[in-house]
């Protein structure tokens, strides 16, 4: 490689579209655009319906408005990059910018992680102490814990950018996905990656894989006191209210699981594989989230089919 590419390699990365098939990356602008259109309208009707309906001023519909805020930004923060790739044949991505958007990319994955342990919890005291449910999680707790939520994300994912930029890329500068990830941006390094891949594998230990087990953890505790119910009804009533969440927590965490051990134990596997896997992680739960959320909770649905028919009487 000549000394001009050595040299542009400091100063940017390119993106990947679809791998080996290039000439393809038109036909996924629509697709893509489509389910950008469908993720911001899902989760920004759940936040008029919540915003409007005062009877949906309850903690549970708060951590759901979190949870529709985070799966916006983390779509918004994979968004610029997608466009460049696919509407304007731009692979080519600034360093600065990629490790931008790396940070905000694990940031607000991190915070969605933070937001289902949130929203395990408020579950967990809605069955739990139910007369007590409303004077535990008041206003004040629940925005705190959306700081402490915030404020953790930050401190973890803090260091990613200043691991990135201490290496060394000398090499070939093209990424294998259409956004930075910090184990995608540190496989080309020619440099030793081991801090980096010990600090990836701690945040994923520590966080993304302590909040698991914490909400597995809270659920244990949940069925244990669903069954503890005599009543039949309502012990169903009660695990029906914990059907989004956990259809939200599965819609995370199984896409999570699969790119990190695609990128730890896959790598015979196409890049066509990793590149599906990842856009999974990141493009399939801001999609479903609010569609699960409006079909599973009997509330939302409600205020939605309303909000439709006053428009369309209106019209």
């Amino acid at each position: 490689m000549n000394s001009n590419a050595s040299q542009a390699n400091h100063h940017s990365f390119i993106l990947t579209g679809i791998p080996g098939m290039p000439d393809k990356n038109a036909w996924m602008a629509f697709p893509l655009g489509f389910l950008y259109t469908l993720t911001l309208l899902g989760n920004g009707t759940i936040l008029v319906v919540i915003k409007v309906d005062e009877s949906l001023h309850e903690p549970m519909y708060y951590f759901l408005s979190i949870l529709a805020l985070t799966d916006i930004s983390l779509s918004m923060s994979t968004l610029p990059s997608m466009l460049s790739i696919f509407w304007f044949n731009a692979p080519e991505i600034p360093f600065d910018a990629c490790i931008t958007q790396m940070f905000f990319i694990h940031g607000f994955g991190v915070v969605e992680s933070g937001v289902l342990v949130s929203m395990a919890f408020d579950r967990f005291v809605a069955i739990r102490d139910p007369l007590r449910y409303a004077s535990v999680l008041t206003h004040g707790i629940i925005g705190k814990i959306g700081i402490a939520v915030l404020i953790q994300a930050i401190c973890v994912v803090f260091p990613v950018p200043f691991l990135i930029k201490r290496l060394p890329f000398c090499c070939s500068n093209v990424l294998s996905h259409s956004y930075c990830l910090h184990q995608d941006a540190m496989r080309l390094a020619c440099a030793s990656t081991r801090i980096n891949s010990l600090y990836g594998l701690i945040i994923v230990i520590f966080t993304l894989g302590l909040d698991a087990l914490i909400i597995l953890f809270s659920y244990v505790l949940i069925l244990k006191t669903v069954l503890g119910i005599a009543s039949r009804d309502e012990r169903l009533k009660a695990l029906n209210t914990c059907l989004s969440h956990i259809c939200a927590v599965l819609l995370f965490y199984i896409p999570l699981i699969g790119v990190t051990m695609i990128h730890r134990f896959g790598k015979h596997l196409s890049p066509v594989v990793h590149t599906l896997m990842a856009n999974i992680y990141l493009l399939l739960p801001p999609v479903l989230n609010p569609i699960v959320y409006s079909v599973k909770t009997k509330q939302i649905r409600r205020r939605i089919i309303n909000m439709f028919q006053r428009k369309m009487n209106r019209t």
